[in-house]
């Protein structure tokens, strides 16, 4: 689930795996969060840089090599639900936990398409730029020209298999594409 933290991935994720297991199908979250890199690399730009917070954050190749990988059919089946605690600015030394049987990992976050990620499924949280500029809160506004860039480089609408219209989180509106149309 791609999309500003002002669409609400996050808690979006959470609720749909509430509902799964009714459905048969059980489901963790790995928030995308859990694999930012450490202060030291991710903020070498400085706190408030918005190229950085496009390129420098996540740590992509831990959250392939930790959780993606493994849950692939050939996979262990077992992930690492958090690698950093970026409260603390450090290792998190969670342990492995198996993947449910016939479930679902849902990876919640942002700026997560068009980095070679290799997920099954992208449901991505549109905002407009005028959305996400109301929404966004004003300690975070320095993000908002990542946002900008990712829209115009990536096309996150374009190559997501879903797409949610998130400028108002609370009464989302589910707009199907690609293979699920």
């Amino acid at each position: 689930m791609d999309g500003p933290d002002a669409a609400g991935p996050a808690p979006l994720a959470d609720a749909v795996a509430a509902l799964l297991p009714a459905l048969g199908r059980p489901a963790v979250v790995v928030p995308a969060a859990g694999f930012y890199r450490p202060a030291s690399l991710r903020l070498e730009h400085g706190r408030t840089d918005p190229g950085a917070r496009y390129t420098d954050w996540l740590d992509t190749g831990a959250l392939t090599r930790e959780v993606l990988t493994p849950l692939w059919p050939d996979g262990s089946g077992e992930y690492l639900p958090v690698l950093w605690d970026v409260a603390r600015d450090r290792a998190a030394r969670a342990r492995r936990r198996p993947a449910p049987e016939r479930g679902l990992v849902l990876v919640p976050g942002a700026l997560l398409q068009g980095i070679g990620l290799p997920f099954d499924v992208v449901v991505h949280l549109r905002m407009s730029p005028a959305a996400r500029r109301r929404l966004t809160p004003p300690d975070q506004a320095w993000e908002l020209p990542a946002f900008d860039r990712y829209d115009d480089e990536v096309d996150p609408t374009g190559l997501a298999d879903a797409v949610v219209l998130a400028d108002h989180p609370d009464r989302p509106a589910l707009l199907l594409a690609g293979r699920f149309s």
